[in-house]
């Protein structure tokens, strides 16, 4: 893992003289090529428009007249965003010979009105269908933990996570529809936003899932992803107020979240409630029995089959052996979905948000291990039945927030030696501020 700044102090440099724009590109463009993961970790790389638009952005701060002061800062893409003239694969052969894309994604859009360089897009599971990483197409990054041995990265925003991890970029937009930002973050010591879902727009990004997609980034502080998802929700800059530990009103479920976690998690998590606790932070465990009906609810593949098969139909049904076939199975699952089972899994959601609404009322935010696992080696998935088994474990408690159209941060804990560990830190739809608040206060307790 490379040096890793944070986006205020690249601002801060960028204001002072200290680096240019150009040399912050050039920086990651040798990074991209010098990495072992460079071709994996993109599908494209924006060479000659990233230095062209660093060169822009150079002489506008020069002029006084930068968009932000963010302006010129690389950052990468998932390939699941639309870039204007650039064609939006989502990770799959299926979508390889479509159009250009004629205009940018909402996100991508407000990103480079802010002055942001797209350095490239990455890689990513194909149409962002699973937690693990994996890419048959294009390849898989490894993880930046244990490399020997090859890892899964995370996914689906893998290649986001390795840009960041790797120093290919300074910070990433990714989706996440179970866990897609928070997972390759919790697997590469990184910093994962999910925001309620309707906070971004996601005019422009190749749908999952209508009802769980979130838009959020990857980036090495809560900060730097506060920053981001300010101009990603059209706010006027972030207004994140200092907020003590002690005090602090915290739940940790019991329900399923703490079953079957590898031991060095377990350590690092219990390690971490231990020292909160210690420092005058209310931890309360307490039992989620609503969290017993997720699974039930998606037992026919839930929303993801069911909205993914509607907008994949005729397109599988043209280019179904261009599809990784693992995540067609899951894909195809979606027909076996009645209107009725719609239905009544969208009425189910709603009383399982009501009813955990109710439950987490007096807490000021909710902890949990991102992953109960490490990083699984990809050689041990290339059984169907190991990987749909992993998989599952992976989504498991990232998704959990999805469902309640939560919102969620992953933090990296324990030493940067250590095995990657991530703890979430969640809250309830709209509490966006609040939860990023809480999260940097641990964030800064931890460290």
């Amino acid at each position: 893992m490379v040096s890793a700044p944070t986006l205020t102090q690249l601002a801060n440099d960028l204001a002072l003289g200290c680096t240019t724009s150009r040399a912050l590109v050039e920086a990651c463009l040798a990074r991209i090529e010098s990495s072992s993961e460079g071709k994996a970790t993109f599908i494209k790389v924006s060479r000659e428009t990233a230095l062209q638009a660093a060169d822009a952005m150079d002489l506008l701060r020069r002029g006084g007249a930068a968009p932000s002061q963010w302006a010129g800062i690389p950052i990468s893409v998932k390939d699941l965003f639309d870039i204007v003239g650039d064609v939006t694969k989502a990770g799959s052969l299926a979508l390889a010979d479509s159009a250009p894309a004629t205009a940018d994604a909402v996100a991508v859009a407000r990103l480079r009105r802010a002055g942001f360089i797209v350095i490239g897009r990455t890689n990513m599971t194909e149409f962002a269908y699973s937690g693990l990483g994996i890419n048959p197409h294009y390849g898989t990054p490894r993880s930046i933990w244990d490399r020997d041995n090859a890892r899964v990265p995370g996914g689906s925003s893998s290649g986001a996570a390795i840009s960041v991890a790797e120093g290919m970029a300074h910070a990433a937009l990714g989706t996440d529809t179970g866990g897609s930002c928070r997972i390759p973050a919790a697997f590469n010591r990184l910093v994962g936003y999910k925001p309620t879902a309707r906070r971004v727009p996601r005019t422009g990004a190749v749908p999952l899932s209508s009802t769980l997609d979130s838009i959020g980034p990857i980036a090495r502080s809560v900060e730097c992803c506060a920053i981001m998802d300010a101009i990603l929700a059209g706010e006027q800059g972030t207004s994140l107020r200092d907020r003590p530990v002690a005090g602090l009103r915290l739940a940790v479920p019991t329900t399923l979240v703490l079953d079957g976690m590898d031991a060095e998690v377990a350590d690092l998590f219990r390690s971490s409630l231990s020292r909160l606790s210690q420092s005058g932070a209310l931890v309360e465990e307490i039992e989620v029995p609503e969290f017993l009906d997720i699974p039930k609810m998606n037992a026919k593949g839930g929303f993801s089959a069911a909205e993914s098969y509607a907008w994949h139909k005729d397109l599988i049904g043209r280019r179904g052996e261009d599809y990784d076939p693992r995540v067609a199975t899951r894909i195809r699952a979606g027909a076996s979905q009645s209107a009725a089972d719609y239905i009544e899994l969208g009425a189910a959601r709603s009383r399982l948000i009501a009813d955990i609404e109710a439950r987490f009322a007096r807490f000021d935010a909710v902890l949990m291990p991102t992953v109960g696992i490490l990083p699984p080696r990809i050689a041990d998935l290339a059984d169907d039945e190991a990987f749909t088994r992993a998989n599952l474990y992976v989504l498991r408690n990232a998704s959990f927030i999805n469902m309640i159209d939560g919102c969620a941060i992953s933090l990296p804990i324990g030493k940067p030696g250590d095995a990657p560990v991530g703890l979430m830190v969640a809250g309830l739809a709209g509490a966006d501020g609040e939860v990023l608040e809480i999260a940097r206060a641990v964030e800064r307790f931890l460290q």
